[in-house]
């Protein structure tokens, strides 16, 4: 996929890979955005982005507030996202099973897929406790900074790793890891110990862990478990993983028998 400012693709249709671009970037951001930042972060002729907005808000796929001259995502936008989550196969087995981890731990459990150089979270279950994670399906991060991710790149190799990953690695806190060696190293041991974890690299006060499901090849989805450090002792981190461990691998066998 092409991105902001960057050149269409081969054969593309020029105004489907604008739609599609603009769509992205409100998606992104944390806020509504005015027609002049859109303008600057896409690079498009003013005037025909203008006319683009004014399509998709007819449409319900973007949002107009009047009052402040920002454009923000539609509706449309989170039916279509819905739909998807409501069809994919992997989805509807894994929420049951992720329920059950979620009952013998009490903690907070997301599936996530590998995209690109990210990982997007597809479902969550939370926990009751009072201090917990909030699940937010939909929510993109970096893989190298989150534990599904380091999951997930922990079943490639050193060189499918760095085709993976952007040259620069940006922190998400100061714990982030983004030399590639340490992070090679790091994904080294985790590929040894059959799952990863992650301390404060991406969400300060907060532990992860995570398995892969290696239902198919190459391996896109992982379990993961969000743990505020307060509450993190080493008897509860071998609840968690051991939790996950026999949760991936009752997921894996469940899709492996329906053929997926």
């Amino acid at each position: 996929m092409t991105g902001p400012g960057s050149p269409a693709r081969p054969n593309a249709v020029k105004s489907a890979d604008r739609t599609v671009e603009l769509l992205e970037v409100l998606s992104a951001s944390e806020r509504p955005l005015t027609l002049t930042e859109l303008h600057r972060e896409l690079s498009y002729p003013k005037s025909s982005l203008y006319m683009l907005l004014q399509t998709l808000v007819a449409r319900g796929w973007v949002e107009l507030d009047p009052t402040r001259g920002t454009y923000g995502i539609g509706v449309r936008a989170l039916l279509v996202g819905t739909s998807y989550l409501d069809h994919d196969p992997v989805v509807r087995v894994a929420i049951r099973v992720m329920e059950q981890v979620r009952r013998e731990i009490d903690e907070t459990v997301h599936l996530a897929r590998l995209d690109g150089s990210d990982v997007v979270y597809l479902a969550g279950r939370e926990s009751e406790h009072h201090l917990r994670v909030v699940s937010r399906v939909g929510r993109r991060l970096p893989a190298h900074a989150t534990s599904p991710g380091k999951a997930l790149l922990a079943a490639r190799g050193p060189q499918e790793v760095d085709a993976i990953l952007p040259t620069r690695l940006a922190p998400l806190t100061p714990n982030t890891v983004v030399d590639r060696a340490a992070l090679h190293a790091q994904l080294a041991g985790f590929r040894a110990a059959g799952y990863a974890q992650e301390r404060e690299e991406n969400t300060p006060g907060l532990g992860c862990f995570a398995v892969a499901l290696p239902y198919r090849t190459p391996v896109l989805d992982a379990m993961s478990c969000s743990v505020p450090l307060g509450r993190l002792d080493p008897e509860h981190e071998r609840q968690v993983v051991t939790a996950l461990l026999h949760g991936a691998h009752t997921i894996t066998e469940l899709l492996r028998q329906f053929g997926r």
